[in-house]
């Protein structure tokens, strides 16, 4: 029987079907998949989820709003989970950090003494940077008359392709059914507050 030393007395690349990869070299971060019966190619890992945020509204407002633009903030209290790089906000308007998918959620916290049957906070997207539509909302009803408040909640979701993060943003609408009713904000805990998961790439 003879042997060969792989080490030393080989040269080029040594094909799939002879039990190679048929690769001369590979690339960082990469890792080798089957791409049909006998081709190997170098592919990239998936990251999963690399982006993870929550905003709140830090101070309780009277009234419906379209949207809202004021007092909002990141989590920042007791050690919040933020993953990668953060949503930011101008005038009520939110631009993700990176193109993905992602997930959204609106969270609405009301609060009033007698009955507003419709409470809600929507959340409205754009892919145009202008017009703005309603991807989401749920109703939360206060229908109970008593001298001190009653609180509601609604809570809505939507997965956002975004594709483009100068066109592609979102708002949070508050609508109330009551205009006395208020809307509930702190700054310390999360009430109204929307959460912002990328889940994978575009």
């Amino acid at each position: 029987n003879q042997s060969i030393n792989l080490a030393t007395n080989t040269t080029g690349t040594l094909g799939v079907a002879n039990g190679g990869t048929g690769l001369t070299s590979g690339t960082t971060d990469q890792f080798l998949k089957f791409t049909g019966s006998t081709t190997v190619a170098s592919a990239a890992v998936s990251a999963g989820i690399t982006m993870a945020q929550q905003w709140r509204l830090t101070t309780s407002f009277t009234g419906s709003a379209q949207p809202i633009t004021s007092n909002l903030e990141a989590d920042d209290t007791y050690s919040p989970g933020t993953l990668g790089s953060g949503m930011s906000v101008s005038s009520g308007v939110f631009t993700f950090p990176s193109t993905g998918i992602y997930f959204i959620q609106a969270q609405g916290e009301f609060y009033y003494s007698g009955d507003s049957r419709y409470n809600q906070l929507i959340i409205e997207v754009t892919t145009d940077n202008g017009t703005y539509n309603e991807a989401a909302k749920s109703t939360g009803g206060i229908a109970q008359s008593q001298s001190s408040s009653t609180h509601a909640n609604s809570s809505s979701f939507y997965i956002f392709d975004v594709t483009n993060v100068s066109t592609h943003k979102v708002r949070f609408t508050s609508s109330v059914g009551v205009s006395g009713t208020s809307n509930y904000g702190d700054t310390n805990r999360n009430f109204t507050c929307m959460t912002f998961i990328r889940l994978g790439d575009t």
